[in-house]
């Protein structure tokens, strides 16, 4: 956006200086392409597109995509769209009521999902400049106010009246129909499920068998694959049923049962917390979960609504942490690597997701760490976790789920960060890496290398008991120092 100035002609900004220049999509089109709000079918209008970037990125994977912008695109085609984009512009605009007005008008535009973006406040550090008003006026004329993660998704509440979801720290997902906000929430709690290929009625018949014994029941017809029911065509649903029953294995059922019954629980927590809404708008799988594992929807919510109290409960967090399958468990918190994260009690999994849509989960994070006294959950950043034995931490993003507030540190500068030790104790038993990472633990605390627990949680440190002890590493095995 270009050029605006306060009612007198006290000054002005510089609008059209904030939009750069992109190879690829942003931030946040990438990420409403993975969340499936941007599909090929749906129509997408970038309102406020800048140079055109993601309109011209979009042009591929979507078949009707348009931007418009007062400055670079004014004859731009402005008209109402599926999903519509309102990105990094809220932050540039310093009238308050104008701002309000952009996302008003945002809103009014999308006939599905408004998608909004803004800068956080975590980057204040880039942002030079002389207060005024409600942000920063910078040396190059141009206006910026940083949001708080969570305060984005309550301004957008408070604007649009309906109920938004942080997908990510600064990007916030507001749906015109509540059957759609559920649905998304359902994909983020409990993927679809995967159906094996099927090319005759034999090969289907074991297809539903697996799902049977993935979901713990047997699935309605609405649920399949279309070119499924048209093999299956021939079985009434009496027949079908019969045919898997007598072939399933009944303890992967009854597994899956109590599975599939802990996840519509964790559903209808986090629906809870992010605003209940009626059976009907539910998607139709966990519909049909709600008839096969609980007696009514009313005792389904019943149950949920007791888990979700439980978080307020420091004994009982503890407790489910000390009872936990996966994890490390320090004095102050439990730590969970993404790939066991699944495995932890209910009531964990629901205090993790539950600051996922109050904050927005980072799109690159390997260990999350919740704690057990206060309410808070960190997603930690190793991105060498799987190569380096000892992994650097290069960020972390926390959220306050007592005040809602957010805090984003980088170690990337840093010359002397955290690292990690025993790292077999964050995964689950059962993954492969397990032994290979045990027995380098073992041979470390042969070595004497824990024995100043202390020294050993930055690089610094831990390289001076490498030396001390007479060690080095090599890959995942630890040998004299020549």
């Amino acid at each position: 956006m270009s050029l605006a100035q306060q009612p007198g002609g006290a000054w002005e900004t510089e609008r059209r200086l904030t939009a750069i220049g992109r190879t690829g999509l942003s931030v946040p089109a990438r990420q409403a392409v993975v969340d499936q709000q941007i599909t090929p079918e749906r129509s997408v209008l970038d309102y406020g597109c800048g140079r055109g970037d993601d309109v011209r990125a979009l042009h591929n994977l979507a078949d009707q995509v348009t931007g418009w912008d007062p400055h670079y695109h004014p004859d731009g085609h402005l008209a109402p769209a599926d999903v519509v984009l309102l990105t990094y512009v809220l932050n540039i605009i310093e009238d308050p009521e104008e701002r309000r007005q952009t996302l008003l008008r945002a809103w009014d535009l999308a006939e599905e999902t408004l998608i909004v973006s803004t800068r956080l406040t975590w980057e204040k550090s880039k942002v030079k400049g002389t207060g005024f008003g409600d942000g920063v006026l910078t040396s190059r004329r141009t206006f910026q106010h940083l949001f708080g993660a969570n305060e984005l998704r309550s301004y957008v509440e408070d604007v649009t009246g309906v109920r938004s979801v942080s997908a990510t720290p600064g990007v916030v997902y507001a749906f015109k129909r509540d059957e759609a906000r559920l649905s998304y929430l359902a994909r983020r709690i409990a993927p679809a499920a995967t159906w094996l290929a099927s090319d005759d009625a034999a090969s289907a018949i074991a297809a539903v068998i697996d799902y049977t014994e993935q979901r713990g029941r047997v699935p309605r017809v609405e649920e399949m694959p279309a070119p499924m029911v048209e093999l299956l065509a021939h079985l009434s649903p009496g027949e079908l049923h019969r045919l898997v029953r007598a072939s399933a294995d009944a303890d992967k059922i009854a597994e899956a049962a109590r599975q599939s019954t802990l996840t519509t629980l964790l559903f209808l927590g986090v629906e809870l917390f992010n605003g209940r809404g009626p059976f009907g708008c539910l998607p139709l799988s966990v519909q049909l979960d709600v008839r096969a594992f609980f007696n009514s929807y009313k005792e389904a919510c019943l149950r949920a609504d007791r888990l979700l109290l439980k978080l307020r409960d420091d004994a009982y967090v503890r407790g489910a942490m000390n009872g936990s399958k996966v994890g490390k468990l320090t004095p102050t918190a439990l730590y969970v690597h993404g790939r066991a994260v699944e495995h932890m009690p209910v009531v964990l999994r629901l205090y993790e997701h539950c600051a996922s849509l109050a904050a927005g989960r980072p799109p690159e994070w390997t260990v999350a760490k919740l704690r057990h006294q206060g309410r808070g959950v960190s997603w930690l950043d190793y991105p060498e976790f799987d190569d380096d034995p000892h992994p650097r931490l290069r960020s972390s993003y926390m959220v306050d789920l007592t005040t809602l507030k957010t805090s984003f540190m980088s170690y990337e500068q840093s010359t002397n960060r955290p690292l990690l030790h025993r790292k077999h104790e964050f995964l689950h038993p059962d993954d492969p890496d397990v032994p290979k990472y045990r027995r380098l633990t073992d041979s470390e605390l042969r070595a004497g290398l824990y024995a100043q627990p202390h020294l050993i949680g930055t690089e610094q440190g831990w390289e001076a008991e490498l030396a001390r002890c007479g060690r080095q590493l090599r890959g995942h095995r630890l040998i004299k120092r020549a």
